[in-house]
């Protein structure tokens, strides 16, 4: 059961890497299309990469915690 909740966190992992392609992609075709605007898209690409991946990294934390230490507090039956 752990192992499914894990796994289940870890699929977000998949849609975060989905949402920080899709963010680079967008602000590289802004940039492509309006080059004056290069220092504030990428300064705001990088924030918003940030925060995506955090994302991640939660999900991760998750996962770990549901694998290694859910088990170890589970009452003994």
């Amino acid at each position: 059961m752990y192992a499914l909740a894990a796994a289940i966190a870890m699929v977000s992992v998949g849609f975060s890497a989905i949402g920080e392609g899709l963010v680079c992609c967008k602000s590289i075709e802004g940039m492509s299309r309006n080059p004056e605007m290069f220092g504030k898209l990428r300064s705001n690409m990088i924030l918003a990469c940030a925060l995506v991946e955090t994302t991640a990294i939660y999900a991760l934390l998750i996962a770990i915690l549901c694998l290694f230490v859910a088990p170890s507090m589970a009452p003994a039956a």
